[in-house]
C-alpha cells in the first residue's frame, strides 16, 4: 500500500513527466513513418521520444542495453518480488496476453520485460524465477538504484522505497512504485504507455496489431 506522502510525491513526478511527453509530442510535431493502427488499451505518443542509454542486469546475468530491445514491441513494468499484490495482479494479467500472442513468430512476438525496482532484496536468479513463474517468456532485469532511477525517469516513471513500521525487522520495508505499462515500439523507443486497470485481452490485440504493422 501507499503512504499518503509518498503516494503525493509519486503523483506529482508521474504527472510532470506524462506533462513533459505530452508537450514533446505537441510542440515538435509527429515524424513521417508508417501509420499504425488504431489501439484501444495502448495510448500511443506521436512521436515516439528515443530513450537515453541505460543498462540493467538480466534474469541470466547479461546485459540489457537499448539495442537489445529492437525488433519486438515491448511492455515494461516495474515491480518486485517482495510486492503483495498489484506485481503478482499485473503479470499473471501479462501472462494471459502472452498467451494470446504466443503462436506469432518468436522474431515478431511482443514481449514483456519485468523490472526489479528492489535491488537490495532481488537478484538476477530471484527474478527471473518469480517472472517465469507466470510466464516463461517474460523477461526480467534489474540494476543499481541510480541506473533505475535513470532507466525508470526515462519512462516517466517513478519507484521509492518505504521504510518498515516501526518495530519490524529493516529488511521488511516496501516499494511504491508506478503501476502503469511503459509501450516500447519495435526501435526501442518510447512508444506509449497502458493504464491501469488492464484488460489483458484488449492489450494482447492492440500489441499484436501494432507488431504486424510495424517494418
Amino acid at each position: 500500500m501507499f503512504n499518503r506522502t509518498t503516494a503525493i510525491v509519486l503523483l506529482v513526478a508521474v504527472l510532470a513527466g506524462a506533462a513533459g511527453l505530452w508537450v514533446s509530442s505537441r510542440y515538435f510535431g509527429s515524424a513521417s513513418g508508417p501509420k499504425l493502427p488504431q489501439t484501444t488499451a495502448v495510448r500511443l505518443f506521436d512521436p515516439p521520444r528515443t530513450l537515453p542509454a541505460f543498462s540493467l542486469r538480466q534474469s541470466d546475468g547479461t546485459q540489457l542495453i537499448p539495442g537489445e530491445l529492437k525488433g519486438h514491441w515491448t511492455l515494461v513494468f516495474l515491480g518486485f518480488t517482495h510486492c503483495p499484490d498489484v506485481c503478482p495482479t499485473t503479470l499473471a494479467q501479462m501472462s494471459v496476453a502472452q498467451k494470446r500472442w504466443e503462436s506469432l513468430p518468436e522474431a515478431s512476438r511482443p514481449r514483456v520485460l519485468f523490472v526489479s525496482v528492489d535491488p537490495e532484496r532481488d537478484t538476477p536468479d530471484r527474478i527471473g524465477e518469480y517472472a517465469h513463474g507466470f510466464h516463461k517468456d517474460t523477461l526480467a532485469a534489474t540494476a543499481d538504484v541510480p541506473a533505475l532511477e535513470a532507466f525508470t525517469k526515462s519512462l516517466a516513471m517513478v519507484f521509492a522505497k518505504v521504510p518498515a513500521p516501526a518495530g519490524a525487522p529493516a529488511d521488511q520495508y516496501t516499494m511504491d512504485h508506478s503501476a502503469t505499462l511503459a509501450v516500447l515500439d519495435a526501435q526501442g523507443r518510447m512508444a506509449g504507455l497502458v493504464r491501469p486497470p488492464f484488460d489483458p485481452n484488449a492489450i494482447a490485440a492492440d500489441m499484436v496489431a501494432l507488431s504486424e504493422a510495424a517494418p
